[in-house]
């Protein structure tokens, strides 16, 4: 039998009664409860110092939506290590909070969605940690387990790594001012995991090639059209677009939607192997001569010679 008593602090003190309760049963209780006590406690902190002490994005929640923006917009919103860590942190906060239903990703300002990797940080790799120092396979790989749909916000260029980010997230929603496209193979890089193969399922064989090996740059409409995105709306619109799709996303059954994004990424997830091994091929070409040519030619804003 379990009473419970009020203290003057505000504790809640358990007195179990030893005369209907086993030892063991009774040492298990209370060692269980002083657990959860310490834990819950522990995570509530925890939780708060992440939020107050993000340096690279922007974290808000509420109603049943949690907007998540990269807070770079001096360099188009392109990510360092720290960015990408604070990313993994917040998508999964969000992933796995109840209340929260939908996850919203963006940029900071009207100019830039994500442009992708910070090339002022790559000297042969990206120093943080990952195996090319930059944990990007393990960013696109949250964004895909969380339980629950993940909206990008095209806010602006969707560029290099952004576009990659686009890819991943369950859906879409672009301002008619953004821009899509690839860069790495001119800066002497490539994503070879759901940057590339998983792009080839969204957007067919052929225009993922395309967008890879010519390294154009694609307006809304023409990312609409290939089934990049899922809609395109007046920059100023777009905010009110987004929230339009979520309450949609809210009314519905929060398991059904977990179970439907599971069964759509389980034909896909084979991807993510094969990214491994393309993350570890990518971190010895990332020390290669013409990968640096390609990161020197992007900052001395002149062509590559690559040949």
């Amino acid at each position: 039998m379990i009473s419970r008593s009020r203290s003057k602090g505000d504790d809640t003190r358990v007195f179990l009664s030893t005369a209907n309760t086993p030892l063991i049963a009774r040492c298990w209780l209370v060692l269980t409860i002083a657990a959860l006590k310490k834990y819950t406690n522990v995570f509530s902190t925890e939780v708060e110092v992440r939020m107050t002490e993000y340096s690279d994005i922007l974290y808000e929640a509420g109603r049943g939506i949690a907007r998540i923006t990269i807070n770079r917009p001096e360099k188009y919103n392109a990510f360092r290590a720290q960015t990408c860590n604070e990313l993994i942190s917040a998508i999964g906060e969000a992933g796995w909070d109840r209340s929260i239903g939908v996850i919203v990703l963006t940029g900071a300002g009207d100019k830039a969605f994500c442009t992708g990797g910070d090339q002022s940080t790559h000297e042969g790799g990206y120093g943080g940690r990952g195996i090319i120092g930059l944990p990007v396979e393990e960013l696109h790989g949250i964004i895909r387990d969380v339980p629950k749909p993940v909206i990008a916000r095209v806010n602006g260029f969707a560029i290099g790594g952004g576009n990659v980010l686009v890819t991943c997230c369950d859906l879409a929603i672009a301002s008619q001012t953004a821009v899509f496209g690839q860069v790495g193979p001119k800066v002497g890089s490539v994503d070879p995991g759901f940057g590339t193969a998983y792009l080839a399922r969204v957007v067919g064989e052929k225009k993922a090639r395309e967008i890879w090996f010519l390294c154009r740059r694609y307006t809304a409409q023409q990312a609409l059209e290939m089934g990049m995105v899922n809609c395109v709306v007046p920059h100023a619109e777009l905010d009110a677009e987004v929230e339009r799709w979520s309450q949609e996303i809210l009314a519905l059954s929060p398991t059904a939607l977990s179970i439907a994004k599971r069964s759509f990424n389980a034909d896909s997830d084979s991807i993510r192997g094969i990214g491994g091994l393309g993350m570890q091929a990518l971190s010895l070409f990332y020390d290669s001569p013409e990968s640096r040519e390609g990161v020197a030619a992007f900052r001395e804003k002149r062509p590559p010679r690559f040949r």
